[in-house]
């Protein structure tokens, strides 16, 4: 079987912003099959009395679920196969209802000696209540290395 490794070097230019995408509004029903999928059932995520207890207004997507949805996005932009380095700062929980709203930009383009470039981009994700008001929840940074030339190997 064949599998290439890095795709060719797109042309990412400084600056460069990713199509901002709408995510949602995320509801109940996907935090709870999110904690399913994930295996995390903290009652906070899908029992009312309890996260009101805990001191929250209501129960609350889980952070992994906002950050895989931006991890998506971002290997959709960027390349899977490209994708060298992610990380991610949760800044405010998503509540049911939220529409989430994903954008990304290049801050820096490097070309590196082995042959190729590396893309530096900067990540956001923010929630957008039923009222239109906008609130960063997630913010992230990413490195894509691509290679000058396609790299086939055999399995």
């Amino acid at each position: 079987m064949n599998s290439i490794a890095n795709r060719v070097s797109p042309r990412f230019q400084l600056g460069d912003a990713a199509p901002e995408r709408r995510v949602g509004p995320i509801t109940r029903t996907d935090i709870v099959r999110y904690a399913g999928a994930g295996g995390d059932f903290n009652p906070i995520h899908h029992d009312e009395k309890f996260a009101q207890k805990a001191g929250y207004t209501s129960v609350f997507a889980h952070g992994l679920l906002t950050a895989g949805i931006l991890s998506a996005y971002t290997a959709s932009w960027l390349s899977l196969a490209a994708l060298s380095k992610y990380s991610v700062r949760y800044v405010s929980q998503v509540w049911p209802g939220d529409t989430l709203i994903l954008s990304g930009r290049v801050i820096a383009i490097e070309q590196i000696a082995t042959g190729g470039t590396q893309v530096n981009c900067e990540l956001l994700v923010q929630r957008e209540a039923a009222n239109g008001q906008r609130q960063d929840v997630l913010a992230a940074k990413a490195l894509a290395t691509y290679r000058d030339t396609w790299k086939i190997t055999h399995d």
